[in-house]
């Protein structure tokens, strides 16, 4: 009925394209009162219905997430990756900038926000909020914390606590250091002691408790009664002879060696009896030695000994020497020791004593001899002569004048023969 340029006409009309009054009242007239429908191009990935589309504009019918006039575009806050549609963006209404994200699906992420959604605080930053995430309170011990509740996790430096703030056991700080600086270990060995320790007055960590057998600051060296032994310290070992004067230490802290022994005991441990003992010092019996009895020395002079040890054996078998060997025997050697230095002094004073008389009798003997032998007597007509000892009674002095000789008389005097002679003495 109607030719082809008709319907193009009437389809300029409908669409718009070709204004109305170019044309006849009777297109203008089918228009309104014709309905027309035109073929739908409906043909996307995003098409509800390939056959269905708007008769007017022909916009197609389309799926969740699509938009545009064939649905060949991805609407507001959604994303598509090439392989699989329009997918929505999610994003985080609280953590993200806007709701659009990037065609990978990442969100705009507020300040200590992080996540494809901006749904988590990044580390180090927790409670998630409107405003965004807090930094972690940690003293600088640790970066990540729990992100509702704030807590620290992790903490370095031997530190602990909701936010590091606290030493761990067995570390301390010194006086005057904040919860921002970490804990140094304490120098305590679980061998050796408690493990945890304090801070002393001088400023040094000191352990809190030691084990039995240590003793110190550290508790590294052992205590007195005890010595080192591989790594531990061990009791003093001296069978219980150590010499109560050398308490408390007892032995040496290194080697084990008891310093003093006492109940007549000996050796490295006090387990020998002294010499000129006998007896087990382990039990406290060492007691002196008694002389040897006769079956002791029938013993020793066996068949395997030799005739010169069976001939010395008979001679200290004698009554005599058997009792002399006896008394030497009960004789310890620190008596013998006080015994000879006794002699020796003995010895000393005895020489003195007659080195000093022999002085004394010289001494006596040369003012004897250097003294004036005789004494002369003047008179007016004679010089008197007399001996100075009554050991020489009848000495001559005529020999005493060096000039004329002149009678001497009976009774010592010797007379002078002229007045005017001159004497030597």
């Amino acid at each position: 009925l109607f030719t082809t340029q008709f319907w193009s006409d009437l389809q300029s009309v409908v669409t718009g394209t070709v204004p109305p009054w170019r044309h006849s009242g009777l297109i203008v007239l089918l228009r309104d009162t014709m309905v027309v429908k035109l073929p739908c191009n409906c043909s996307g990935e995003g098409v509800q219905d390939p056959e269905d589309c708007d008769p007017a504009t022909g916009q197609c019918s389309c799926l969740p997430g699509y938009a545009g006039l064939q649905c060949e575009e991805c609407e507001e806050a959604h994303f598509t990756n090439g392989t699989s549609g329009c997918l929505p963006c999610g994003c985080d209404s609280f953590g993200a900038e806007h709701q659009f994200c990037d065609s990978s699906g990442a969100c705009a992420c507020k300040t200590g926000v992080y996540g494809p959604k901006c749904d988590e605080c990044h580390p180090g930053f927790f409670r998630f909020s409107s405003t965004g995430c807090q930094p972690c309170q940690c003293n600088n011990h640790t970066s990540s914390c729990h992100p509702q509740s704030g807590g620290c996790l992790d903490c370095q430096g031997n530190t602990h606590g909701p936010k590091c703030e606290e030493c761990l056991p067995n570390s301390y700080r010194r006086p005057g250091e904040g919860s921002t600086e970490s804990c140094a270990p304490c120098p305590c060995s679980d061998l050796t002691s408690s493990g945890s320790c304090h801070v002393d007055p001088r400023g040094n960590a000191a352990c809190d408790e030691c084990k039995a057998g240590f003793s110190g600051a550290t508790c590294a060296r052992c205590a007195d009664g005890f010595h080192r032994s591989g790594g531990a310290c061990a009791p003093c070992e001296c069978h219980g002879n150590a010499d109560p004067r050398s308490a408390p230490r007892l032995c040496h802290p290194d080697s084990g060696r008891c310093l003093s022994c006492a109940n007549h005991t000996a050796g490295q441990h006090c387990e020998l009896c002294a010499p000129g003992y006998t007896g087990d010092a382990r039990t406290h019996n060492c007691t002196l030695r008694g002389p040897p009895t006769s079956s002791t020395i029938r013993n020793s002079t066996g068949a395997g000994s030799t005739p010169a040890t069976r001939a010395l054996l008979t001679s200290l078998g004698s009554p005599t020497r058997n009792s002399t060997a006896a008394a030497l025997s009960v004789v310890s050697w620190t008596q013998f020791n006080v015994i000879l230095l006794a002699v020796i002094i003995a010895v000393v004073v005895l020489l003195m004593g007659f080195v000093g008389a022999v002085y004394t009798y010289r001494e006596y003997r040369n003012r004897k001899l250097n003294a004036p032998f005789w004494t002369i007597e003047l008179k007016e007509d004679n010089i008197s002569f007399s001996s100075y000892h009554d050991s020489i009674p009848n000495a001559d002095p005529s020999g005493l004048l060096e000039e004329e000789q002149c009678p001497v008389a009976t009774n010592g005097q010797l007379a002078l023969s002229a007045s005017a002679n001159m004497y030597k003495v």
